[in-house]
């Protein structure tokens, strides 16, 4: 073989180890995070601790043993759903069977896990897809704007239901008000994701956004029925959030009456959603102010609430971030380009 073909050979060996390697050490720093994360959530935060083992004796009692096994029961059906909600965009894409989309959604959240905002579910979601196309971060976006229309409807109400109780109960005209403007920021939710060709208009009238707009042109593809589906299916998984939180509330004592207790929860998903975090511990700490501050009203009292509230994101965001681990340390990050076939000599 001539010496620059072996030289050539060479350098190529070399990119392609060097990129192993890189690929190796960014999934050895994800465990790392992820697990490092997990400890200091579990084991050094004092509220954690407790809650934790607050966690680990209810589920040995004969009290809260039945409402602690039935929501972790729940876990599975809760990201089995956002599996099958990630199926039905993904499909428009691309053929791709449930399965994949169950791994995609564990790879997206253990690496969102880690992330801002959880951004590293985009990248986890699209990586598991076989042609690894850009404009699916469209797709990722539709389905968590879903999940966020459906959060605020429901959350909007819950807050009414408390700002309507206990802060403005005297001042009626205030009160009708609050309605009309929690009417107003429902359609103007419910706006985009029907109308989506005015969202990007809109995105493109602002510089810095205009560079969004190929990846979320995928969105006004997807039709009516589709969105529809998609936003029911939401539905079913934030019903799961909610039934999760009142059975933990019960297997640590909480005893505040369905209705009230629904409205907490709802106002509790919503003030978290519109808070940005660094990363998924972070939303421990809004969740944690938000629950307390709404059961407080109802006259629950804290410890419970904070044990209920922890144990909801251990169940949820930890436990399956930890098993999302084994699909990331068997990603492949980088594929082999296909060799280009050699023309068919003629005789």
């Amino acid at each position: 073989m001539p010496n620059h073909l072996l030289q050539n050979y060479a350098q190529k060996l070399e990119r392609a180890t060097r990129r192993r390697v890189l690929v190796v050490l960014g999934k050895l720093l994800i465990t790392a995070l992820t697990l490092g994360l997990l400890y200091h959530s579990v084991f050094t935060t004092p509220d954690t601790a407790a809650a934790w083992r607050g966690l680990l004796t209810s589920a040995l009692s004969g009290a809260g043993r039945g409402p602690v096994l039935l929501a972790l029961a729940l876990v599975p059906v809760n990201w089995g759903l956002e599996a099958w909600k990630w199926w039905r965009l993904a499909r428009h894409l691309e053929p791709v069977s449930y399965r994949r989309s169950f791994r995609a959604v564990l790879v997206g959240l253990t690496l969102g896990f880690v992330t801002p905002n959880r951004v590293g579910d985009y990248a986890g979601r699209i990586m598991e897809l076989k042609s690894r196309r850009l404009d699916a971060l469209g797709a990722v976006f539709l389905g968590r704007y879903c999940q966020l229309v459906v959060t605020v409807l429901a959350g909007t109400t819950g807050l009414l239901y408390f700002l309507l109780t206990f802060y403005v109960a005297d001042y009626p005209a205030t009160g009708l008000g609050l309605v009309v403007a929690g009417f107003l920021i429902n359609a103007a939710v419910l706006l985009p994701l029907y109308r989506s060709r005015l969202l990007l208009t809109a995105l493109g009238l602002v510089r810095p956004l205009r560079r969004l707009q190929p990846f979320l042109a995928v969105m006004p593809t997807y039709p009516a029925r589709a969105l529809h589906a998609v936003l029911a299916i939401s539905g079913l998984r934030y019903a799961v959030f909610c039934l999760q939180f009142g059975l933990l509330l019960v297997a640590y004592g909480a005893r505040p009456s369905a209705g009230p207790a629904l409205a907490a929860i709802s106002s509790t998903f919503l003030l978290k959603s519109l808070i940005p975090s660094l990363n998924a511990l972070a939303d421990v700490g809004v969740r944690e102010l938000s629950a307390t501050h709404l059961f407080g009203l109802l006259e629950q009292p804290a410890l419970p609430v904070l044990s209920a509230s922890l144990s909801l994101w251990v169940l949820n965001i930890a436990l399956p971030s930890a098993a999302g681990l084994l699909f990331v340390l068997r990603l492949k990050v980088f594929r082999k380009k296909k060799a280009p076939q050699q023309p068919t000599p003629t005789i």
